[in-house]
């Protein structure tokens, strides 16, 4: 009779092949949008960034000072799964001493394999968080689990160390932090609160950076992530909707649907109740909120090794084997898929909505060659945030957004002072063309140009002698009214954005 191979052997027969499709991916993709203007606070660090904690841009310029390659920026993403894998294995049997050796490596197995896990090798400020989140919230569980010769306070320190660091990453830590507040709060005892206190008291540094920093730059993580990003926010029944298949995704049908059952039979021991409460109180806060927003794909994903303990805690091994079969067939249909498209020609996509997006970051070096001859006449900049990331990135030199532009990714308003722009000829880069008399009242005369490549046009508005003053009081002050009305509550120190254009008046609401 021929026996099924263990999960921990399969484990190690995955790991080669997976490393080196990521490898390939991180290699293969161009590097995107959202990743270039990651890369671009890596180059110029500071103590902060303008809407998201500054870890992901000190994790870059870390990475920088060795190399530029897009494989090696984005290694820290392509070891991950790895990584938190690995984690699980050494942690499980230290948190649980009585599970099973194939239990664990069920555990460790579906980590290592889930969807996002096969294909996810961007850059994101979700990289550090993830790696942060999962060793606090294992910390946190080891010293739940501890013995009267347990330094288990030990174990608190390090889940507080690590939860700063997750502090540093992401505002969604808190919905953690707070799940270590329902966990004590749950089946309190002197020890869980003192623990609980002193995890707290760890990311008491953190957060007074954040606070100093914002507080001398127009508090612009606040403004961004609890005011100006919300002005399409409310109830809706498709961002619910939307959540669940995301989340039937990321665990796949199988997992969700066991677990469902698994956990309505019986919560288990104290230390299975703390793991339910850090893997699934995050996940109903992001329920919660997804009534009103539409919770990304990537935000959820700190939290999935806790659901993939809990379930091989909660299943018996011939259950987990039957789930093991689904996540390796859907994690090889993912590589296969990710093969093939590679083997499609960009204008398989011409037909989509983002199809000049894919040539910008696909095209880019080809696009930067064409720019070259006027980088001696011109200052570069693009209308949106994630092409002038992009194309700097390409070309190896800052684009600075020219425009109103949205209220998302607005660091540029930190780097680019347009008062010494006067007079200067400015080279505006665009994926659609611009409308008629768009940009004359900004310039003494404006030309436009433009290029095919790849069956997309863009197009190059060619403004000369830049008329700063006439910019200020329509663009300047209309980012000014929109994004930088500052609560009177908040104390503020220093604002980038009104000392430099607004002197006279203040940001304020």
């Amino acid at each position: 009779m021929r026996t099924r191979p263990s999960p921990r052997k399969i484990f190690f027969w995955a790991l080669a092949p997976l490393l080196v499709f990521r490898l390939w991916l991180a290699a293969a993709l161009p590097i995107t949008g959202d990743e270039a203007y990651f890369i671009w606070w890596g180059k110029i660090p500071d103590w902060g960034f303008y809407d998201h904690p500054p870890m992901i841009g000190w994790w870059l310029a870390a990475q920088l000072a060795l190399g530029e390659a897009a494989w090696w920026l984005r290694l820290t993403s392509v070891l991950q799964p790895f990584v938190i894998a690995g984690a699980v294995a050494f942690m499980l049997p230290r948190i649980w001493p009585e599970i099973d050796d194939e239990r664990r490596w069920w555990a460790t197995l579906f980590t290592l394999l889930a969807p996002a896990a096969v294909w996810n090798v961007l850059i994101t400020t979700d990289t550090p968080l993830i790696y942060f989140s999962v060793f606090s919230g294992l910390a946190w569980l080891r010293a739940g689990n501890a013995t009267a010769h347990d330094d288990s306070y030990g174990w608190y320190l390090l889940a507080g160390v690590f939860l700063a660091g997750a502090v540093l990453s992401k505002y969604f830590v808190a919905f953690l932090g707070f799940a270590y507040l329902v966990d004590a709060l749950w089946r309190p005892s002197r020890r869980k609160l003192a623990g609980l206190i002193l995890t707290y008291l760890c990311i008491l540094p953190a957060l007074a950076l954040m606070a100093w920093w914002n507080a001398g730059h127009c508090w612009p993580n606040v403004m961004f992530n609890f005011i100006n990003r919300h002005g399409g926010a409310g109830l809706s029944w498709q961002t619910p909707l939307l959540y669940l298949v995301t989340m039937g995704y990321l665990l796949t049908p199988p997992v969700v649907w066991r677990l469902a059952r698994a956990v309505r039979t019986s919560t288990g021991s104290a230390r299975t109740k703390s793991l339910v409460v850090l893997a699934f109180v995050p996940l109903a806060l992001f329920a919660l909120l997804s009534l009103v927003k539409t919770i990304g794909l990537h935000w959820v994903l700190s939290f999935l090794p806790f659901v993939f303990m809990l379930l091989a805690l909660k299943l018996e091994n011939p259950a987990l084997a039957r789930i093991g079969k689904f996540i390796l067939g859907f994690a090889a249909l993912h590589v296969v898929a990710f093969i093939v498209m590679a083997q499609l020609p960009l204008e398989t996509l011409q037909r989509s909505k983002w199809y000049n997006s894919a040539v910008l970051a696909f095209e880019g070096e080809r696009i930067a060659a064409r720019l070259k001859p006027y980088e001696k006449d011109y200052v570069l900049a693009s209308d949106g945030y994630a092409d002038a990331a992009t194309q700097g990135w390409n070309s190896r030199h800052y684009f600075f957004v020219f425009g109103e532009a949205s209220s998302h990714a607005r660091h540029d308003d930190v780097l680019t002072d347009f008062r010494p722009l006067e007079g200067r000829n400015i080279l505006i880069l665009k994926k659609s063309a611009p409308e008629p008399g768009e940009y004359a009242e900004y310039f003494h005369d404006v030309r436009v140009e433009s290029f095919t490549l790849r069956g997309t046009n863009f197009y190059l508005v060619l403004g000369h002698g830049f008329n700063y003053p006439r910019y200020r009081a329509s663009v300047l002050a209309t980012v000014k009214r929109k994004y930088y009305a500052i609560p009177a509550w908040l104390p503020q120190t220093a604002c980038y954005f009104c000392q430099r254009y607004f002197p006279e008046a203040s940001c304020r609401r």
